[in-house]
Protein backbone atom coordinates (compact mmCIF):
# COMPACT_ATOMS: atom_id res chain seq x y z
CA UNK A 1 0.00 0.00 0.00
CA UNK A 2 1.06 3.64 -0.33
CA UNK A 3 2.22 6.30 2.12
CA UNK A 4 2.20 9.78 0.61
CA UNK A 5 2.19 8.21 -2.84
CA UNK A 6 5.13 5.86 -2.18
CA UNK A 7 4.51 2.07 -2.02
CA UNK A 8 5.52 0.45 1.26
CA UNK A 9 5.30 -2.84 3.02
CA UNK A 10 5.18 -2.93 6.82
CA UNK A 11 8.66 -4.45 6.77
CA UNK A 12 11.32 -5.00 4.14
CA UNK A 13 14.88 -6.25 3.90
CA UNK A 14 17.55 -3.77 2.86
CA UNK A 15 20.25 -5.32 0.70
CA UNK A 16 22.26 -2.15 1.21
CA UNK A 17 22.41 -2.32 5.00
CA UNK A 18 21.85 -6.09 5.26
CA UNK A 19 19.19 -5.46 7.87
CA UNK A 20 15.43 -5.46 8.34
CA UNK A 21 13.58 -2.16 8.09
CA UNK A 22 10.21 -1.76 9.83
CA UNK A 23 7.61 0.96 10.09
CA UNK A 24 7.75 1.83 13.79
CA UNK A 25 4.03 1.86 14.51
CA UNK A 26 4.29 3.38 17.98
CA UNK A 27 4.29 6.84 16.43
CA UNK A 28 1.49 6.44 13.94
CA UNK A 29 -0.76 8.05 12.89
CA UNK A 30 1.07 11.24 13.89
CA UNK A 31 4.57 10.47 12.60
CA UNK A 32 5.89 8.05 9.99
CA UNK A 33 9.16 6.62 11.24
CA UNK A 34 11.30 3.76 9.95
CA UNK A 35 13.46 1.69 12.28
CA UNK A 36 16.30 -0.65 11.41
CA UNK A 37 16.68 -3.79 13.54
CA UNK A 38 20.37 -4.37 14.26
CA UNK A 39 20.34 -7.01 16.99
CA UNK A 40 18.26 -9.90 18.24
CA UNK A 41 17.34 -7.68 21.18
CA UNK A 42 15.96 -5.16 18.68
CA UNK A 43 13.74 -7.84 17.15
CA UNK A 44 12.45 -8.93 20.55
CA UNK A 45 11.79 -5.36 21.68
CA UNK A 46 10.05 -4.52 18.39
CA UNK A 47 7.57 -7.35 18.96
CA UNK A 48 7.11 -6.95 22.73
CA UNK A 49 6.72 -3.17 22.69
CA UNK A 50 4.58 -3.18 19.54
CA UNK A 51 6.86 -1.38 17.13
CA UNK A 52 5.31 -4.09 14.96
CA UNK A 53 1.91 -5.58 15.80
CA UNK A 54 -0.69 -7.80 14.23
CA UNK A 55 -0.35 -11.58 14.15
CA UNK A 56 0.88 -11.96 10.53
CA UNK A 57 3.42 -9.16 10.87
CA UNK A 58 4.70 -10.56 14.17
CA UNK A 59 5.27 -13.90 12.45
CA UNK A 60 7.17 -12.37 9.54
CA UNK A 61 9.30 -10.29 11.92
CA UNK A 62 10.15 -13.37 13.96
CA UNK A 63 11.21 -15.24 10.81
CA UNK A 64 13.63 -12.45 9.97
CA UNK A 65 14.77 -12.47 13.58
CA UNK A 66 15.73 -16.13 13.27
CA UNK A 67 17.57 -15.39 10.03
CA UNK A 68 19.45 -12.55 11.73
CA UNK A 69 20.42 -14.79 14.66
CA UNK A 70 21.68 -17.55 12.37
CA UNK A 71 23.81 -15.03 10.47
CA UNK A 72 25.58 -14.30 13.77
CA UNK A 73 25.85 -17.93 14.95
CA UNK A 74 24.42 -20.85 12.99
CA UNK A 75 24.90 -23.52 15.66
CA UNK A 76 22.05 -25.59 17.06
CA UNK A 77 22.45 -23.98 20.48
CA UNK A 78 22.28 -20.45 19.07
CA UNK A 79 19.21 -21.34 17.03
CA UNK A 80 17.47 -22.71 20.11
CA UNK A 81 18.33 -19.61 22.11
CA UNK A 82 17.02 -17.30 19.38
CA UNK A 83 13.83 -19.36 19.12
CA UNK A 84 13.23 -19.16 22.87
CA UNK A 85 13.90 -15.43 23.10
CA UNK A 86 11.61 -14.58 20.21
CA UNK A 87 8.90 -17.00 21.33
CA UNK A 88 8.77 -15.34 24.77
CA UNK A 89 7.95 -11.90 23.34
CA UNK A 90 4.15 -12.26 23.08
CA UNK A 91 1.97 -15.24 24.07
CA UNK A 92 -1.34 -14.95 22.17
CA UNK A 93 -0.77 -14.61 18.41
CA UNK A 94 -0.10 -18.08 17.02
CA UNK A 95 1.72 -16.78 13.93
CA UNK A 96 4.76 -16.12 16.11
CA UNK A 97 5.17 -19.77 17.01
CA UNK A 98 4.16 -20.88 13.50
CA UNK A 99 6.95 -18.84 11.89
CA UNK A 100 9.56 -19.88 14.44
CA UNK A 101 8.65 -23.55 14.08
CA UNK A 102 8.77 -23.30 10.29
CA UNK A 103 12.21 -21.71 10.21
CA UNK A 104 13.63 -24.00 12.88
CA UNK A 105 12.33 -27.17 11.21
CA UNK A 106 13.73 -26.14 7.85
CA UNK A 107 17.16 -25.14 9.17
CA UNK A 108 18.03 -27.98 11.55
CA UNK A 109 18.68 -30.59 8.83
CA UNK A 110 21.01 -28.22 6.95
CA UNK A 111 24.77 -27.91 7.45
CA UNK A 112 25.55 -24.96 9.69
CA UNK A 113 27.34 -23.05 6.93
CA UNK A 114 24.15 -23.08 4.79
CA UNK A 115 21.70 -21.98 7.45
CA UNK A 116 22.06 -18.20 7.39
CA UNK A 117 21.44 -17.86 3.64
CA UNK A 118 18.61 -20.40 3.68
CA UNK A 119 16.92 -18.77 6.69
CA UNK A 120 16.94 -15.34 5.07
CA UNK A 121 15.45 -16.77 1.89
CA UNK A 122 12.75 -18.52 3.90
CA UNK A 123 11.95 -15.27 5.74
CA UNK A 124 11.52 -13.58 2.34
CA UNK A 125 9.17 -16.40 1.31
CA UNK A 126 7.10 -16.09 4.49
CA UNK A 127 6.72 -12.35 3.91
CA UNK A 128 5.73 -12.80 0.27
CA UNK A 129 3.30 -15.60 1.15
CA UNK A 130 1.61 -13.30 3.66
CA UNK A 131 1.05 -10.69 0.97
CA UNK A 132 -0.55 -13.24 -1.36
CA UNK A 133 -2.68 -14.78 1.40
CA UNK A 134 -4.08 -11.39 2.30
CA UNK A 135 -4.68 -10.45 -1.33
CA UNK A 136 -6.74 -13.60 -1.77
CA UNK A 137 -8.68 -12.96 1.44
CA UNK A 138 -9.62 -9.68 -0.16
CA UNK A 139 -10.91 -11.26 -3.34
CA UNK A 140 -13.12 -13.67 -1.39
CA UNK A 141 -14.35 -10.98 1.00
CA UNK A 142 -15.18 -8.78 -1.97
CA UNK A 143 -17.95 -11.21 -2.92
CA UNK A 144 -19.66 -10.61 0.44
CA UNK A 145 -19.48 -6.84 0.10
CA UNK A 146 -20.70 -6.96 -3.49
CA UNK A 147 -23.70 -9.10 -2.48
CA UNK A 148 -24.73 -6.51 0.12
CA UNK A 149 -24.17 -3.65 -2.32
CA UNK A 150 -26.49 -5.27 -4.85
CA UNK A 151 -29.33 -5.19 -2.31
CA UNK A 152 -28.93 -1.49 -1.52
CA UNK A 153 -30.21 1.57 -3.44
CA UNK A 154 -27.85 2.63 -6.19
CA UNK A 155 -25.00 4.70 -4.79
CA UNK A 156 -25.74 3.83 -1.15
CA UNK A 157 -22.56 2.75 0.65
CA UNK A 158 -21.99 -0.63 2.24
CA UNK A 159 -21.40 0.22 5.91
CA UNK A 160 -18.77 -1.94 7.55
CA UNK A 161 -17.69 -1.89 11.19
CA UNK A 162 -14.21 -3.07 12.11
CA UNK A 163 -12.35 -3.39 15.39
CA UNK A 164 -8.63 -2.95 16.12
CA UNK A 165 -6.32 -2.63 13.12
CA UNK A 166 -6.31 -5.64 10.83
CA UNK A 167 -4.99 -3.53 7.98
CA UNK A 168 -1.80 -3.64 5.99
CA UNK A 169 0.08 -2.32 9.00
CA UNK A 170 -0.83 -5.51 10.88
CA UNK A 171 0.42 -7.70 8.03
CA UNK A 172 3.16 -7.41 5.44
CA UNK A 173 0.68 -5.85 2.99
CA UNK A 174 -3.07 -5.62 2.16
CA UNK A 175 -4.26 -6.48 5.65
CA UNK A 176 -6.81 -9.13 6.57
CA UNK A 177 -10.08 -7.38 7.53
CA UNK A 178 -9.22 -4.39 5.34
CA UNK A 179 -8.26 -6.36 2.25
CA UNK A 180 -11.90 -6.89 1.18
CA UNK A 181 -12.47 -3.16 1.73
CA UNK A 182 -9.56 -2.20 -0.50
CA UNK A 183 -10.73 -4.62 -3.18
CA UNK A 184 -14.28 -3.30 -2.98
CA UNK A 185 -13.06 0.29 -3.21
CA UNK A 186 -11.00 -0.55 -6.29
CA UNK A 187 -14.07 -2.25 -7.78
CA UNK A 188 -16.01 1.00 -7.43
CA UNK A 189 -18.34 -0.16 -4.64
CA UNK A 190 -19.27 2.72 -2.31
CA UNK A 191 -18.16 2.06 1.27
CA UNK A 192 -18.30 3.69 4.65
CA UNK A 193 -16.24 2.11 7.43
CA UNK A 194 -16.99 2.56 11.12
CA UNK A 195 -13.58 2.40 12.78
CA UNK A 196 -13.54 1.44 16.47
CA UNK A 197 -10.95 3.42 18.42
CA UNK A 198 -9.88 0.16 20.13
CA UNK A 199 -8.67 1.31 23.50
CA UNK A 200 -6.29 1.14 25.19
CA UNK A 201 -3.75 1.41 22.35
CA UNK A 202 -6.11 3.03 19.86
CA UNK A 203 -5.16 0.85 16.91
CA UNK A 204 -8.29 2.17 15.21
CA UNK A 205 -6.30 5.35 14.55
CA UNK A 206 -4.00 3.23 12.38
CA UNK A 207 -7.00 1.90 10.45
CA UNK A 208 -8.28 5.45 9.98
CA UNK A 209 -4.84 6.55 8.76
CA UNK A 210 -4.77 3.67 6.27
CA UNK A 211 -8.29 4.20 4.96
CA UNK A 212 -7.82 7.95 4.68
CA UNK A 213 -4.60 7.45 2.73
CA UNK A 214 -6.49 5.16 0.36
CA UNK A 215 -9.48 7.46 -0.06
CA UNK A 216 -12.05 5.23 1.65
CA UNK A 217 -14.89 7.00 3.51
CA UNK A 218 -14.75 6.26 7.24
CA UNK A 219 -15.64 7.54 10.71
CA UNK A 220 -13.61 7.02 13.88
CA UNK A 221 -15.93 6.01 16.73
CA UNK A 222 -15.67 5.08 20.39
CA UNK A 223 -15.62 1.39 21.19
CA UNK A 224 -18.98 1.73 22.92
CA UNK A 225 -20.76 3.19 19.88
CA UNK A 226 -20.89 0.02 17.78
CA UNK A 227 -23.93 -1.53 19.42
CA UNK A 228 -25.86 1.72 19.11
CA UNK A 229 -25.08 1.95 15.39
CA UNK A 230 -26.22 -1.65 14.88
CA UNK A 231 -29.50 -0.97 16.71
CA UNK A 232 -30.10 1.98 14.40
CA UNK A 233 -29.58 -0.12 11.27
CA UNK A 234 -26.39 1.75 10.39
CA UNK A 235 -24.09 -1.27 10.07
CA UNK A 236 -24.41 -3.77 7.20
CA UNK A 237 -21.63 -6.11 8.29
CA UNK A 238 -18.74 -6.47 10.71
CA UNK A 239 -15.30 -7.66 9.62
CA UNK A 240 -12.49 -8.15 12.14
CA UNK A 241 -9.15 -9.90 12.10
CA UNK A 242 -7.88 -12.62 14.41
CA UNK A 243 -4.69 -13.40 16.31
CA UNK A 244 -5.48 -17.06 16.89
CA UNK A 245 -8.41 -19.23 15.80
CA UNK A 246 -9.09 -22.70 17.14
CA UNK A 247 -9.74 -25.66 14.88
CA UNK A 248 -13.39 -25.43 15.97
CA UNK A 249 -13.74 -21.79 14.87
CA UNK A 250 -13.41 -19.86 18.15
CA UNK A 251 -11.71 -16.53 17.39
CA UNK A 252 -9.22 -14.75 19.64
CA UNK A 253 -8.80 -11.11 18.70
CA UNK A 254 -8.17 -7.70 20.25
CA UNK A 255 -10.10 -7.05 23.46
CA UNK A 256 -13.62 -5.84 22.69
CA UNK A 257 -14.19 -8.07 19.67
CA UNK A 258 -16.44 -10.40 21.70
CA UNK A 259 -18.74 -7.50 22.61
CA UNK A 260 -19.04 -6.52 18.95
CA UNK A 261 -20.00 -10.08 18.07
CA UNK A 262 -22.69 -10.11 20.76
CA UNK A 263 -24.15 -6.83 19.50
CA UNK A 264 -24.04 -8.09 15.93
CA UNK A 265 -25.90 -11.28 16.86
CA UNK A 266 -28.57 -9.34 18.76
CA UNK A 267 -29.17 -7.08 15.76
CA UNK A 268 -28.89 -9.67 12.95
CA UNK A 269 -25.75 -8.07 11.56
CA UNK A 270 -23.39 -10.57 9.87
CA UNK A 271 -20.10 -10.91 11.73
CA UNK A 272 -17.17 -12.10 9.62
CA UNK A 273 -13.56 -12.78 10.56
CA UNK A 274 -10.72 -12.47 8.05
CA UNK A 275 -8.57 -15.50 8.74
CA UNK A 276 -5.14 -16.26 7.23
CA UNK A 277 -4.48 -19.99 7.57
CA UNK A 278 -1.23 -19.54 9.59
CA UNK A 279 -3.45 -18.02 12.30
CA UNK A 280 -5.32 -21.32 12.84
CA UNK A 281 -4.13 -23.26 15.88
CA UNK A 282 -5.07 -26.82 15.03
CA UNK A 283 -3.98 -28.01 18.50
CA UNK A 284 -6.68 -26.03 20.32
CA UNK A 285 -10.42 -26.72 20.39
CA UNK A 286 -11.73 -24.48 23.20
CA UNK A 287 -10.59 -20.89 22.76
CA UNK A 288 -11.83 -19.61 26.11
CA UNK A 289 -10.19 -22.40 28.08
CA UNK A 290 -7.00 -22.94 26.11
CA UNK A 291 -5.76 -19.73 24.47
CA UNK A 292 -3.41 -17.71 26.72
CA UNK A 293 -4.55 -14.10 27.02
CA UNK A 294 -1.74 -11.58 27.21
CA UNK A 295 -1.81 -9.12 30.11
CA UNK A 296 -0.07 -5.94 29.03
CA UNK A 297 1.30 -3.06 31.14
CA UNK A 298 -1.18 -0.96 33.13
CA UNK A 299 0.33 2.24 31.74
CA UNK A 300 -1.34 1.54 28.39
CA UNK A 301 -4.68 2.02 30.19
CA UNK A 302 -3.77 4.82 32.58
CA UNK A 303 -2.08 6.93 29.90
CA UNK A 304 -2.92 7.83 26.33
CA UNK A 305 -0.67 9.11 23.56
CA UNK A 306 -1.61 11.95 21.26
CA UNK A 307 -0.37 15.05 19.51
CA UNK A 308 -0.69 18.71 20.40
CA UNK A 309 1.00 21.87 19.21
CA UNK A 310 4.27 20.83 20.86
CA UNK A 311 4.44 17.35 19.38
CA UNK A 312 3.63 13.76 20.35
CA UNK A 313 3.24 13.15 24.07
CA UNK A 314 1.60 10.88 26.61
CA UNK A 315 -0.87 12.08 29.24
CA UNK A 316 -2.35 10.36 32.29
CA UNK A 317 -6.13 9.91 32.27
CA UNK A 318 -6.63 8.25 35.67
CA UNK A 319 -6.26 9.44 39.26
CA UNK A 320 -2.74 9.05 40.59
CA UNK A 321 -2.17 5.58 41.99
CA UNK A 322 -5.27 4.00 40.41
CA UNK A 323 -4.55 0.35 39.53
CA UNK A 324 -5.50 -0.82 36.05
CA UNK A 325 -6.08 -4.14 34.33
CA UNK A 326 -5.09 -4.64 30.71
CA UNK A 327 -6.09 -7.97 29.10
CA UNK A 328 -5.10 -7.53 25.46
CA UNK A 329 -7.43 -10.06 23.82
CA UNK A 330 -10.76 -11.83 24.20
CA UNK A 331 -12.30 -14.90 22.61
CA UNK A 332 -15.42 -14.86 20.43
CA UNK A 333 -17.09 -18.30 20.40
CA UNK A 334 -17.66 -19.83 16.98
CA UNK A 335 -21.44 -19.70 17.46
CA UNK A 336 -21.30 -15.89 17.13
CA UNK A 337 -19.26 -15.90 13.91
CA UNK A 338 -21.20 -15.80 10.63
CA UNK A 339 -18.24 -16.99 8.58
CA UNK A 340 -14.48 -17.10 8.21
CA UNK A 341 -12.91 -15.39 5.18
CA UNK A 342 -9.74 -17.30 4.28
CA UNK A 343 -7.35 -17.34 1.34
CA UNK A 344 -9.12 -20.46 0.05
CA UNK A 345 -12.65 -19.18 0.37
CA UNK A 346 -15.35 -18.54 2.96
CA UNK A 347 -16.44 -21.22 5.41
CA UNK A 348 -18.55 -21.58 8.54
CA UNK A 349 -16.79 -21.17 11.85
CA UNK A 350 -16.57 -24.84 12.72
CA UNK A 351 -14.17 -27.76 12.66
CA UNK A 352 -15.88 -29.13 9.57
CA UNK A 353 -15.77 -25.77 7.84
CA UNK A 354 -12.06 -25.24 8.41
CA UNK A 355 -11.15 -28.83 7.66
CA UNK A 356 -13.07 -28.62 4.41
CA UNK A 357 -10.85 -25.78 3.19
CA UNK A 358 -7.60 -27.00 4.76
CA UNK A 359 -7.78 -30.81 4.87
CA UNK A 360 -4.00 -31.26 4.79
CA UNK A 361 -3.59 -29.04 7.85
CA UNK A 362 -6.52 -30.50 9.78
CA UNK A 363 -5.29 -34.07 9.42
CA UNK A 364 -3.79 -35.52 12.64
Amino acid sequence: MKVNGTPYRSLWWSDETKALQIIDQRWLPHAFRIQQLDSLADYCTAITDMHVRGAPLIGATAAYGMAFALAQDSSDNAMTEAYDRLHATRPTAINLRWALDRVSAAMRPLPEHDRATAALQLAHEIADEDVEINRRIGTHGLSLIRAIAEQKPKGAPVRILTHCNAGWLATVDWGTATSPMYHAHEAGIPLHVWVDETRPRNQGALTAWELGSHGISHSYITDNAGGHLMQRGMVDMVITGTDRTTRTGDVCNKIGTYLKALAARDNDVPFYVALPSPTIDWTVSDGVAEIPIEDRPAREVTHIQGRDATGISSVQVTPEGTPAGNPAFDVTPARLVTGLITERGICEASEAGLAGLFPEMAAP
